[in-house]
């Protein structure tokens, strides 16, 4: 193949890739019907922020201080650190809509035998990310884990935000 028939052809790549897709847009792939996304590619000048991992706030403070009962469930626990997340990023001037990568660590539940709530987890994040095409679906990571640095915490997440670059095209 000559160099010009291997331009052309990398030219044809280039704008099958882009089809859809402004060179500017995050985007964002979903192969099934689960609320994930497969991808996510964010372009050159994309402003990246990075939240560390939260855990949940008490939710009953009248409980013993390292019972499961002071920190809630699993679907408990991860609807409170989802809040605080989107709280977080709109201070930041971002929102739940703007996350391009999550990773969720859930402890085993002692009420379900020590295996991970992960409908519980899908309970609280079905609140935030739903189904669609404009759901702005993360690429996520979930894992069991042995145990978080709060007596009683079932759940950690951490996130990663892109601020979209400015459309100077």
């Amino acid at each position: 193949m000559n160099l010009t028939t291997r331009l052309a052809l990398a030219g044809s790549l280039a704008i099958v890739t882009m089809s859809g897709a402004e060179a500017h847009d995050i985007v964002r792939r979903a192969n099934s019907s689960f609320p994930i996304a497969s991808s996510v590619s964010v372009p050159a000048g994309a402003e990246l922020v990075f939240l560390s991992g939260m855990l949940a706030d008490v939710t009953n403070t009248a409980a013993p201080a390292e019972s499961a009962a002071r920190m809630g469930n699993t679907a408990a626990q991860a609807k409170s650190v989802l809040g605080k997340i989107a709280r977080e990023l709109e201070a930041l001037g971002l929102g739940m809509q703007d996350v391009v990568k999550m990773n969720v660590y859930l402890v085993g539940d002692p009420a379900l035998g020590g295996s991970m709530d992960f409908a519980g987890l899908m309970e609280a994040y079905m609140q935030y990310f739903g189904h669609g095409p404009d759901a702005g679906l993360p690429a996520r990571t979930t894992l069991q884990v042995a145990g978080l640095p709060m007596p009683g915490a079932l759940v950690e997440i951490e996130v990663i935000a892109a601020r979209h670059p400015a459309h100077g095209d």
